[in-house]
């Protein structure tokens, strides 16, 4: 229970910085703007990743010859799942860019669902790889809870910016 509770807020202040740069308008976007948000975002990025990895670090109950091996292992991962973040953002950004001047045509639509598929699919194909890494380095059991808490993690941010998105008009 504590660690979904500390997943959630996580995952909650990551979404707050996927909203802040897909919002559609608020006040909170306008400030942002006025603070340099590549340097303000950059900087909440970096805090929520150490975060995760705090709480990873914190539920693993690494040994310190299991923290040797993983931890080169965990950047690895982190790696690759902000390159797929990247793709998502960019999709986001593109589709609030439409959202907001309201012009988004039946091809532009078509072209973000085949992007938002692709990224889907490279999530599901990079998932596959990750668990053979980590059992490599660590007992099948630790294997299992990190890549628990990691699924645990991406779900909720996925739903937490599911509820954030406006609907396609």
């Amino acid at each position: 229970m504590r660690g979904t509770i500390s997943l959630r807020l996580l995952a909650i202040g990551l979404i707050g910085a996927l909203t802040a740069i897909t919002h559609l308008g608020s006040a909170q976007t306008a400030a942002i703007k006025a603070e340099e948000p590549a340097n303000n975002l950059k900087s909440v990025h970096e805090k929520l990743e150490a975060d995760k990895k705090s709480i990873v670090a914190q539920y693993m109950e690494l040994t310190e010859s299991e923290a040797q091996r993983f931890w080169p292992v965990y950047e690895e991962i982190q790696t690759d799942l902000r390159e797929l973040d990247r793709r998502l953002r960019d999709l986001l950004q593109s589709y609030a860019a439409d959202y907001r001047s309201q012009s988004l045509s039946d091809e532009k639509a078509k072209q973000l669902l085949d992007a938002w598929i692709a990224i889907e699919q490279d999530g599901a194909k990079h998932r596959g790889a990750y668990a053979p890494k980590v059992l490599k380095v660590l007992p099948p059991k630790k294997a299992a809870r990190y890549l628990q808490i990691e699924n645990e993690y991406r779900t909720l941010v996925r739903y937490d910016l599911a509820a954030t998105v406006p609907l396609v008009q």
